[in-house]
């Protein structure tokens, strides 16, 4: 999106205590071919990452910083770390005595929060800058922030670094390029990437809270149903449905007859090292032990491509249609005449009068049609929110924390920010803007149950006072502190 005229750019002059090793994030340079807007991208960038310590170590997680201002560039020493000023400020440290250490932690603490406002700031001045077409300004901007982020840093260091890496693609021209070199690099072994997504499943409350809502509305929807048919638009590992499979063994009378069609999604098929047949057997076995009648029908396509003859709806059976975390893949009326996030609801709605409640589960940001400069700053308020909520419960030296980060989330970030038209693929809307298409397509609301409220507010009792559950408009949001994350409603 971003010409500019070729320039070159001297390497940094940089501290000798420090050492530079060569990483990879995200993607091999065998995955860019020569002459490519990635390649000279991909091939030398170099990164310094350092410990609480101040000591260097090598990435070995697989990553890498991607960097292209021209189509030759020298070799760019990407320094991830906090600034010079907190590191003099530790070695000054070791010659005070103990009198003066506690002078010494609030002086240093300031300097930290200073730091930290100045990074939002000089994030924010940079994709100004390069919204307006200040190219020069846009790269006196990056090298200052390479001195600012870090991937094992404050929460916005970390943010930070992701955020300038798609600033950087976004410059170059290359964003679309470098994220389709990213999907097609090696993943983490499977077994791991899914251990990655475990933890932040476990650390934060974001999938449970929505995952327990959508449960609650079908069980609510379903109470007096005796033959049940649950599909799911994006089953991933089949979690969601464990406590639901639980609670409807539990009803008075009796359990229903369930049948789950699952929708696949690529990742989750890798992540689970294998196809949604290890999701049927897995829930077949579960629901088994339970005594509750079990069907599993997999469809095995993409969810774009999802027709009503995948389905399987058979005459007497109550529908429940699950959303969760979905929707916002699928591109609409501004990326492809095609719309599939209208022609999915217009679909479903089709299925009536079977189909008792629809559920709808998304992140809340505003990054679909947003041009580039409010989608950025969007991201960075959104993400920035998440990463604080990560920081509470995962210490900084957990050895997970890195992976977690770059794996689950920052693939995400570099998306938003540095891809435009259909390779932006990561589109999320606010619920207004979701309740309009749902009655469009001639849905009306489902009001959510008092028990689903209370039983997610225990469910936030196991973790931080700064998660906020608010009911607004017949829908649930889950936010950090003043920021809105995720948002919960039913339809009908």
């Amino acid at each position: 999106m971003y010409k500019h005229p070729r320039q070159e750019i001297e390497p940094y002059s940089l501290p000798t205590k420090r050492r530079y090793v060569p990483v990879k994030r995200y993607c091999t340079t065998e995955s860019s071919s020569p002459g490519s807007p990635a390649y000279d991208v991909l091939s030398n960038a170099t990164v310094l990452v350092t410990n609480n310590n101040n000591s260097a170590y090598e990435d070995t997680s697989g990553s890498c910083v991607t960097d292209e201002f021209n189509d030759r560039i020298k070799e760019l020493e990407t320094v991830m770390m906090g600034p010079d000023s907190l590191d003099l400020v530790l070695d000054y440290n070791d010659s005070f005595d103990s009198t003066s250490c506690q002078e010494t932690n609030s002086w240093r603490s300031t300097l930290e929060a200073v730091s930290r406002r100045d990074l939002r700031a000089d994030l924010v001045s940079c994709a100004k800058a390069m919204s307006e077409n200040d190219l020069m300004m846009a790269r006196s901007m990056m090298e200052k922030l390479r001195l600012m982020v870090s991937v094992s840093g404050e929460p916005i260091e970390r943010l930070g670094a992701y955020l300038l890496e798609g600033l950087v693609a976004q410059l170059s021209s290359s964003g679309s390029s470098i994220y389709k070199s990213l999907n097609k690099c090696p993943e983490p072994a499977s077994t791991e990437l899914l251990s990655y997504m475990h933890i932040l499943y476990e650390v934060c409350p974001y999938f449970k809270f929505g995952y327990m809502s959508a449960n609650g509305a079908i069980a609510e929807a379903m109470k007096e149903e005796n033959r049940v048919h649950i599909i799911d638009f994006q089953i991933g590992q089949g979690s969601q449905w464990v406590t639901l499979i639980q609670a409807f063994a539990a009803r008075p009378g009796g359990p229903p007859r369930i049948r789950i069609t699952g929708i696949d999604d690529t990742t989750s098929a890798y992540a689970r090292g294998g196809g949604l047949g290890i999701v049927g057997n897995r829930l077949a076995k579960l629901a088994k032990q339970f005594n509750v009648p079990f069907e599993f029908n997999s469809v095995p396509v993409s969810v774009s491509e999802v027709k009503p003859n995948n389905l399987g709806v058979r005459p007497g059976e109550a529908l429940a249609v699950n959303f969760a975390f979905v929707l916002h893949h699928m591109p609409d009326e501004s990326v492809s005449t095609e719309n599939h996030r209208d022609r999915l609801l217009r679909m479903v709605k089709s299925l009536s009068p079977n189909c008792k409640v629809v559920t709808l589960v998304e992140q809340e940001s505003n990054t679909n049609t947003a041009a580039f400069f409010p989608r950025f700053k969007e991201t960075m308020d959104y993400y920035d929110a998440m990463f604080e909520s990560i920081d509470v419960t995962l210490p900084r030296n957990h050895k997970q924390r890195i992976n977690v980060e770059q794996h689950c989330l920052a693939r995400d970030v570099v998306n938003i920010i540095a891809c435009e038209g259909a390779d932006r693929v990561e589109r999320h809307e606010l619920l207004g803007k979701w309740r309009s298409r749902f009655e469009m397509a001639g849905f009306t609301p489902y009001p959510l149950s008092p028990v689903v409220n209370s039983t997610i507010r225990s469910l936030l009792r196991n973790y931080s006072d700064k998660y906020r559950l608010e009911e607004r408009d017949g829908a649930l949001y889950l936010g950090w502190m003043q920021r809105d994350l995720v948002a919960s409603c039913a339809w009908k």
